[in-house]
């Protein structure tokens, strides 16, 4: 019996030792020299008007002020179509035009769920639709969109759908997987020369889904939250390999052409929106603290490429609150000084 136990408990040492062998292994990865790192933003207009501020203004102070060369831009289907049958393309126009004329790269984000809560922005007229039917209005509102900006030649790529997987995060119906992959049919029939990007959380999804079916695979990176199911701020006990780790284990069954970080914690996350929460609960998920913690953290995890999120509340808080220190720290990142 006792030479039993011996036995199990040697069999068991083996098999940790072996498991913690390829943990160690699997959580490695190169990390890129800073001078090969680069930066862009997500710009919503939708965001910034609902600060109250002026989304031109902040945009263009984006691109000329901070130096920002790269730029993701959704393409909000409520905004786009916002009667059914009835397209405004004047503010999207604007906006690739303006980076254009600055040699700004552009990802556009299309489809109905997109960056910024509730994370899916469907037409009210789509309220009473069969799923069948707003299947069929997005497939029309896809094809109108990518065939008006594909003439762009500073559209980069498309980022089709935000996050799809993320089932339990926002307020969306569900479409089926199917779906995602006739819209990136649909997409890559119009425009086939241009990459397609699709995204998964960092911290909550499995990547694997997501990867198989993207050109370049877009992730997060955040580090402090708020958890409605906690009712308390969370602070992911992650490091840099926990990225290396799901990067390499999703590598085993999907090739994506690259990896990058579409959205890059940089504005607070907490149990209501940013601009009615006190400066103590603000600094508890993000802070000038903690964007130089945010950006070295990232840079650890092996990416080269990443899109902050936050630009809009940098730029609030200059013009606010008088605070130009998140703006003034952004800026060291896009016009760097090596």
């Amino acid at each position: 019996m006792l030479f039993k136990s011996l036995k199990l408990i040697k069999i068991i040492f083996i098999f940790f030792a072996i498991s913690v062998f390829f943990l160690v292994i699997l959580s490695q990865g190169k990390v890129y020299d800073r001078s090969e790192l680069s930066y862009g933003i997500t710009f919503s207009k939708k965001h910034a008007q609902e600060l109250g501020i002026d989304w031109k203004e902040a945009y263009l102070s984006a691109l000329d002020d901070l130096g920002a060369k790269k730029v993701r831009i959704p393409a909000y289907w409520d905004e786009v179509e916002e009667e059914n049958g009835y397209f405004k393309y004047a503010d999207l126009d604007w906006q690739i035009e303006e980076a254009k004329k600055r040699n700004v790269r552009v990802i556009l984000a299309i489809g109905g769920r997109l960056p910024r809560w509730p994370e899916c922005h469907f037409p009210g007229w789509t309220e009473n639709m069969s799923k069948e039917n707003i299947r069929k209005e997005i497939f029309e509102y896809l094809s109108r969109v990518s065939n008006r900006y594909k003439k762009y030649s500073n559209i980069y790529a498309w980022q089709i759908e935000n996050e799809y997987f993320l089932k339990k995060f926002g307020e969306c119906p569900d479409l089926g997987n199917d779906f995602l992959d006739a819209e990136i049919r649909l997409v890559r029939g119009i425009d086939p020369k241009r990459p397609i990007i699709i995204t998964d959380s960092g911290e909550l999804s499995l990547w694997v889904p997501a990867a198989k079916r993207a050109d370049i695979f877009g992730t997060s990176i955040y580090l402090n939250t708020y958890s409605q199911t906690l009712k308390s701020y969370v602070h992911y006990p992650i490091t840099p390999a926990f990225f290396h780790f799901k990067k390499n284990i999703t590598s085993l069954f999907a090739d994506p052409e690259d990896w990058i970080v579409i959205e890059l914690q940089a504005e607070p996350w907490g149990p209501i929106p940013y601009q009615f929460m006190s400066e103590k609960d603000k600094s508890k998920t993000m802070d000038l603290e903690k964007f130089r913690h945010i950006i070295e953290f990232s840079h650890q995890a092996g990416f080269k490429e990443f899109y902050l999120w936050g630009v809009e509340w940098w730029w609030w808080e200059k013009e606010k609150n008088n605070n130009s220190a998140l703006w003034e720290e952004a800026k060291k990142l896009f016009k760097p000084q090596y």
